[in-house]
């Protein structure tokens, strides 16, 4: 029968831990000193009264999430687009090389523009936010708005209007799916 060593070394009489803070004579018990907040910390009393992220925190999260969604998106617009141009000779390894080609370069392109409009939104958001003081649906709603119509508006005035009016529609969509989710949704 194995003799199985126990696992806690202060229950064994003849080992000892080693503390390199046992030679400090520190006045606070040395497993407080590992112990993390649980709440955020702020540099300014002002920031706690606000419960949102940053603009440098919303700039990165919709923009990351935005290139995340058009790449994974653009990626599979691009394999069925390989698979649809198969042609009757191709091998295993060109028909390999297309699919990898055509996701690669339509998963790119597209996470770059859809990253570009979350970039947009984002910092519209932020400047609605910060103007207004008011973090609401409105102020997607607005950020929104103004996402689409300065995303289309090189290509004349009513593009920019009828983007503009679908980019506060979808924005106004998403936030309140987004509180249906709250209240309805246990978490």
């Amino acid at each position: 029968m194995a003799h199985h060593r126990r696992s806690d070394p202060e229950a064994e009489p003849n080992t000892r831990l080693y503390n390199p803070y046992q030679d400090l004579n520190l006045q606070v018990p040395i497993t407080n000193l590992y112990k993390l907040p649980t709440s955020p910390e702020f540099l300014f009393a002002e920031e706690s009264l606000h419960q949102r992220r940053s603009w440098g925190e919303n700039l990165t999260f919709y923009t990351g999430s935005a290139y995340l969604g058009g790449s994974i998106s653009g990626a599979a617009v691009g394999l069925f687009s390989a698979l649809k141009n198969f042609e009757q000779g191709d091998t295993l390894k060109l028909k390999i090389n297309r699919i990898l080609n055509s996701s690669g370069h339509t998963g790119r392109t597209w996470g770059n523009r859809i990253g570009v409009v979350g970039l947009i939104y984002a910092g519209l958001e932020s400047g609605v936010v910060a103007v207004t003081d008011r973090d609401d649906v409105w102020s997607s709603v607005a950020a929104g708005l103004a996402t689409g119509a300065v995303c289309r508006a090189a290509r004349g005035v009513r593009s920019a209007a009828v983007a503009g009016a679908l980019g506060g529609l979808a924005a106004g969509a998403v936030v309140a799916g987004k509180q249906v989710l709250k209240r309805y949704v246990p978490i």
